[in-house]
């Protein structure tokens, strides 16, 4: 698959860069260039302001005939924001600028002035010098007094302000060394306030820690002794304190009752459970004639009648049984029983 963007291109082996044709263009056709301003300047025609970096579309052309160095040089054209007046300027390879040409002058050029200005009085000097050896040793004169008054002012002012100063350094560096050494021991208290603080803190929560975990001990102690003394159905049978709810409509006061005794009842009231449930009622000993005892009475009564009478003190006494009846009549009863079988 070929690449999208392309960077080398094939030459075959038999390419000759010398067959193809050479374009006839004129050597001061002009291009179409983007540039901002090199500097600041003012328009001739309408007097408006342009300012140094504002951008323009500007045509560029090489300079004939003009070179510095070997270095060709180049000419811009512009046009005015405001009037669209030409204004040209072209490059300065000798001084690294740009020379302003037509249409416009430039700005703030007093930096540029005086550095002329001094090239300009070195170049008068030079030229003195060279054709006048008497001015070339009055100006070393000139400039070595210049320079031993450079010097001793210098000096002077030192020396003042030494005298003024009186600088102690070693009592600057016993300062600077308290100073440390009193910043450190700040650090140390305020460390070992922190880890007391911290160390207070712990503790108390330590204590409230073994303070809860006692209180939930009694609790559940209480709870459990509790729960082994009473029985699901204690509820039901015990009396609880009534809780007076608030006054009604009338000033009365009425007894607040709990939501299971408003769905079941009470024992003993008036409701659905106490018609089912029945207090059971304590058992009295009542003795009831059975009729297997009623009939062997009569059968000894007729006995009685029928036998001869014998002595009271040999006669056997009665034994009384649990269902009321005595042993006596029921084996007299039985004798008679066989006794008529008998006959």
């Amino acid at each position: 698959m070929s690449e999208r963007k392309v960077l080398n291109k094939y030459y075959p082996p038999d390419f000759d860069p010398a067959k193809i044709p050479k374009l006839k263009l004129p050597k001061d056709r002009q291009y179409v260039v983007r540039l901002m301003a090199p500097f600041n300047m003012r328009c001739k025609t309408c007097g408006e302001y342009i300012y140094k970096g504002k951008k323009f579309n500007a045509r560029k052309e090489t300079v004939q005939n003009e070179l510095y160095m070997g270095l060709p040089i180049f000419r811009f054209y512009i046009k005015c924001t405001r009037c669209l007046a030409e204004i040209t300027f072209k490059t300065d390879p000798e001084n690294t600028d740009y020379a302003m040409e037509h249409g416009a002058t430039r700005n703030f050029q007093a930096e540029k002035l005086i550095e002329e200005e001094e090239k300009r009085v070195l170049q008068e000097r030079e030229d003195e010098e060279l054709n006048n050896p008497m001015k070339v040793l009055e100006n070393r004169t000139k400039d070595s007094k210049m320079e031993m008054e450079v010097l001793e002012n210098l000096q002077e002012l030192k020396e003042l302000n030494q005298r003024q100063a009186q600088v102690d350094f070693e009592g600057m560096i016993h300062q600077y060394r308290e100073l440390e050494k009193r910043e450190k021991e700040r650090e140390k208290e305020e460390d070992e306030r922190e880890t007391k603080e911290m160390l207070e803190k712990v503790m108390v929560k330590r204590l409230r820690d073994s303070d809860s975990e006692e209180e939930e001990e009694e609790s559940s102690s209480s709870q459990t002794d509790k729960s082994s003394t009473d029985k699901p159905t204690d509820i039901l049978t015990t009396d609880k304190p009534t809780v007076t709810q608030g006054a009604t409509a009338g000033g009365v006061k009425r007894a607040k009752t709990e939501r299971w005794e408003r769905s079941v009842g009470i024992l003993g009231s008036g409701g659905a459970l106490g018609s089912l449930m029945v207090r059971k009622k304590p058992a009295t000993a009542v003795n009831k004639p059975s009729p297997v005892a009623s009939t062997a009475a009569s059968t000894s009564q007729i006995d009685s009648k029928v036998s001869k009478p014998t002595d009271s003190t040999n006669a056997p006494r009665p034994v009384t049984t649990q269902n009321g009846s005595s042993s006596l009549s029921l084996l007299g009863a039985y004798s008679g029983s066989d006794s008529n079988d008998s006959d």
